[in-house]
């Protein structure tokens, strides 16, 4: 291996031996029979609605509770992300461009698979339920290589905006200890995950990106953008709102897509995903109508 490949491997390397420790160290999580009423279960400034006339015509505990069910949807996507991960992880294990890693990957399953049942945990017990998948995925042909980088550059982007959540929230004293700790120990795994992550994606583009025509070149970078809006309006669920009173079911869609089109919405969002976007500019991945825009 040479280049990118053998930095990538050495990387995985490290990984590997990084997972194994902190498997060794790991101790279960405390779960409380209740979580109380008045508890931060989400950063106030990371709810959907904050800084909307909806936002400011709650009281505290009408805030409060919404925050709680905005947790259950931002880990409910959690799940259905990393199942979605692990179904394409355990698919491409052992294939040719992946192969050499499958002693990271092992442990970047098991770690994805520990996830799960910390997210699926706190919304079982403290909510009773976990939201449907809303995605829909058409098939469709792709360039030789080009559908594996779609999905190791989709998990990089999930991850990336996970992430930013995790690592804001695990700081946050307003919130409850177990909502700390969870998005703390997310955030220690999936720091590695997106180091490996970004590697293989770099890795993945140079290697098959030139024997790609223009028009699959291109296309790339349009797809990954529209993946992150369309990742983005997922954290605007309209169950939550009819869940925290915000509004009646049939209702609830309006408010999810006035809410998503707000300039107030937009700005976070934008801030929020600086990384995100960042790191897809620098691999060559961000498309030029977007920077055009900006």
């Amino acid at each position: 291996m040479r280049g990118a490949g053998s930095e990538l491997h050495a990387v995985a390397t490290f990984l590997t031996d990084v997972s194994v420790q902190a498997a060794a160290e790991a101790t279960p999580l405390v779960w409380p029979e209740h979580l109380p009423d008045d508890a931060w279960c989400m950063s106030p400034e990371l709810v959907s609605l904050h800084g909307l006339p909806a936002w400011d015509a709650l009281d505290e505990a009408g805030r409060r509770r919404l925050a709680f069910f905005e947790c259950v949807n931002f880990f409910t996507l959690n799940i259905h992300g990393e199942r979605a991960l692990m179904e394409g992880i355990a698919r491409r294990l052992y294939a040719k461009d992946l192969a050499d890693h499958a002693h990271y990957l092992h442990h970047f399953l098991a770690e994805e698979n520990q996830h799960m049942t910390w997210f699926g945990g706190f919304c079982r017990r403290y909510a009773g339920k976990i939201y449907p998948d809303r995605k829909l995925v058409l098939p469709r042909e792709h360039a030789p290589g080009e559908d594996d980088l779609l999905f190791f550059a989709k998990v990089m982007i999930f991850e990336l905006l996970v992430d930013t959540f995790n690592r804001r929230m695990a700081k946050d004293e307003r919130l409850h200890p177990l909502v700390r700790e969870i998005n703390r120990r997310h955030h220690e795994d999936e720091s590695r995950h997106l180091a490996f992550g970004r590697l293989l994606v770099e890795d993945l583009w140079r290697r098959h990106a030139p024997a790609w025509s223009e028009a699959t070149r291109a296309a790339v970078p349009a797809y990954l953008a529209a993946y992150l809006t369309a990742t983005w309006k997922e954290y605007y669920n309209p169950d939550v709102y009819a869940d925290a009173g915000i509004a009646a079911p049939g209702a609830a869609a309006r408010v999810a897509r006035e809410a998503f089109a707000s300039e107030v919405a937009r700005a976070r969002r934008a801030e929020i995903e600086t990384r995100c976007v960042r790191v897809l500019r620098d691999l060559g991945l961000w498309p030029i109508s977007q920077e055009q825009a900006a």
